[in-house]
C-alpha cells in the first residue's frame, strides 16, 4: 500500500480551480486501488495536507498520468503559493478501532504485537 501526501499553501482559488479539483477527486475515486483520503489543515502555518491511500503504485500512477491531474500540475502556480508531494509505502497500520480511518478494514498489513522500538 502507498500514500501520496499533497501539502500546499492555498492561493487564489477560482471557479476553474474548483471544477478541476472536483474532476480530479472523481477520477481518483474511480481508479481501482483507490482506498480513501484524509485532509488536514495546520492553523499556525495555513498549510493544507491531503493524504491519499492507494493499494498499489500502479493505481497511484493512473491518477498522476491522468490528463486532469497533468493540467492541474501545469497550472498550480496560478492557484497555490507552493506545494510539496510525498509518496510513501505503508509498512503497517494499527489502532484501537475507535477512530475511523480509510485503511481500516481494507487489508492494510496488521501488526499483531508491537513494542516501543517498533512504533
Amino acid at each position: 500500500m502507498f500514500t501520496s501526501t499533497f501539502t500546499f499553501s492555498p492561493g487564489d482559488f477560482t471557479d476553474e480551480f474548483h471544477r478541476l479539483d472536483q474532476r480530479i477527486a472523481e477520477v481518483a475515486k474511480s481508479i481501482p486501488g483507490y482506498l480513501g483520503e484524509e485532509a488536514w489543515e495546520n492553523p499556525s502555518t495555513g498549510l493544507v495536507s491531503n493524504v491519499y491511500y492507494w493499494e498499489s503504485m500502479e493505481a497511484l500512477m493512473q491518477l498522476v498520468h491522468h490528463p486532469s491531474h497533468q493540467i492541474a500540475k501545469a497550472r498550480q502556480e496560478e492557484w497555490l503559493k507552493g506545494y510539496q508531494v510525498v509518496i510513501a509505502e505503508v509498512l503497517r497500520t494499527y489502532g484501537d478501532q475507535r477512530v475511523a480511518h480509510p485503511l481500516r478494514g481494507k487489508g492494510a498489513p496488521p501488526v499483531t504485537s508491537l513494542d516501543a522500538s517498533q512504533a
